[in-house]
């Protein structure tokens, strides 16, 4: 039987990938570790998914790495995930550098975010802003809600009138408005939620669920997904072939 690569059609593969990054708590569980355990495991998972889309021609990725409803967890594991960010930035800017990887993060800039984690992500975005290879979007401190009311609120502090506000002028105000909107979305643990990720952009998006918790996810997975995704008819609201 072909394996997941073999089947995958070149010529089709989705321009953008997004990830709901989910599971690694329950991760750590399962092997009797702390929480802050499954987070750290998922590192590698997140970079064999970022070399399996270079591998197969994904030109953005997308993944959602610190939510806005992620500051409600315990004291000791929000401090674990911004030190754990930062250090990640620190340690992986380099090599993604060199196999030409824009990264950007997408999500407010609040005071929230210690200076040093936010320096850290300047620092990478800066780094890596000439690369055209894949861009790897961070969702960091984001949620779709909040982006589309910061997207209104821009709106209606440059005074645009209510009559001239459609479905374009909402698109170029949100926070990266070059970014295309997700052709697939997966999301992993067994979970059929969107938790309030990208909503504007996943009007049209393919949704895979996957039922393995986030650290044990290695590139096949990203692969079984974009076949999965190839097989599909999108029609947009329009009528099938």
């Amino acid at each position: 039987m072909p394996s997941a690569l073999e089947r995958i059609d070149t010529t089709r593969v989705p321009l953008h990938v997004a990830f709901v990054m989910d599971g690694n708590g329950r991760w750590a569980q399962r092997y009797g570790l702390p929480r802050t355990q499954g987070h750290a495991a998922g590192e590698t998972a997140l970079f064999d998914v970022v070399e399996g889309a270079l591998e197969v021609g994904v030109r953005w990725l997308t993944v959602y790495a610190f939510s806005t409803e992620n500051w409600r967890r315990p004291p000791d594991e929000v401090r674990f995930l911004m030190n754990f960010n930062r250090s990640l930035l620190r340690r992986r800017r380099d090599e993604l550098n060199d196999r030409g990887v824009r990264i950007r993060f997408l999500g407010r800039r609040s005071r929230r975010v210690p200076p040093s984690v936010t320096r850290e992500m300047d620092l990478a975005a800066e780094l890596t802003a000439h690369n055209d290879r894949l861009t790897l979007t961070m969702a960091f401190n984001y949620g779709g809600r909040a982006e589309i009311v910061d997207a209104l609120r821009r709106i209606v502090a440059e005074g645009v009138p209510a009559r001239a506000i459609d479905e374009s002028t909402v698109a170029s105000h949100l926070y990266f408005p070059d970014m295309p909107d997700p052709d697939l979305v997966v999301r992993t643990s067994g979970e059929y939620r969107i938790s309030n990720f990208l909503l504007w952009q996943l009007a049209y998006a393919e949704l895979v669920f996957l039922d393995t918790l986030w650290p044990d996810v290695r590139r096949e997975h990203l692969f079984e997904a974009i076949a999965e995704y190839q097989g599909r008819d999108r029609r947009f609201g329009g009528v099938g072939r």
